[in-house]
């Protein structure tokens, strides 16, 4: 296992450990695995460590947590020795559940086409900046939408239509390529205040974190015909 800090100034210390093995998708599609720590710098927080998938190619952080399956334990500061061993115990077998889930589903979206307005629908929909707006666009409600918002989606569908890293055999015109659309997004086109910012969007809760299991769930209804996208 393989640590590294992300980031140790300021108010947090975050760190990731590599897990071995990877998560594969299709032949060469590899995603590789990792858990992802973070406390307060005084020590005197909690622990929080999350299973965080990242996919080679892209670095795209793929970390939604599954319907029967959280993907975060909470390790207290004043826990017993005893207590941070059984918690630790709990972080690797919820790697170990995550790791095979998520491969059967990566590769069933693999398999699963979707057309570019789908595409660009999904996006929307995972974009959307309040639970109204995201109503109304589901249900086709007729609406303006802001500049800044518009200019999200063109971002990021441009990236889903033209990033070399959507083009493999696993991403290009499928569900799987729709869902990194919106993690591609976050990590390598949206602009941060600093890495830090970056950080905690996507791994701790943050806006990017939401956004990526809203795309999550959006994939996995239209996978599995529960959800239209015209």
């Amino acid at each position: 296992m393989l640590c590294k800090a992300l980031h140790n100034k300021g108010e947090r210390i975050f760190i990731t450990a590599k897990l071995p093995d990877y998560i594969r998708v299709g032949k060469e599609d590899l995603i590789e695995k990792y858990l992802f720590f973070t406390t307060s710098h005084d020590g005197s927080g909690s622990i929080t460590a999350a299973f965080t998938p990242i996919r080679i190619v892209c670095a795209n952080t793929l970390n939604a947590a599954l319907r029967t399956q959280t993907n975060t334990v909470r390790i207290r500061h004043t826990a017993s020795a005893k207590q941070r061993l059984e918690q630790a115990h709990r972080v690797m077998g919820i790697t170990d559940t995550l790791s095979s889930q998520m491969q059967n589903i990566f590769n069933y979206w693999a398999t699963v086409p979707i057309k570019d307005k789908a595409v660009k629908k999904l996006i929307t929909l995972a974009l959307a900046p309040s639970k109204e707006i995201y109503s109304n666009l589901k249900n086709n409600t007729t609406q303006e939408l802001s500049s800044c918002f518009t200019n999200m989606i063109d971002n990021a569908f441009d990236y889903a239509m033209n990033d070399e890293t959507q083009q493999l055999p696993t991403t290009k015109g499928t569900v799987f390529g729709a869902y990194n659309a919106v993690a591609g997004y976050f990590q390598n086109v949206r602009a941060y205040k600093n890495q830090e910012a970056k950080v905690k969007s996507l791994l701790l809760a943050g806006n990017a974190q939401q956004r990526n299991q809203t795309a999550f769930t959006l994939c996995s209804e239209f996978a599995t015909n529960k959800l239209q996208l015209s």
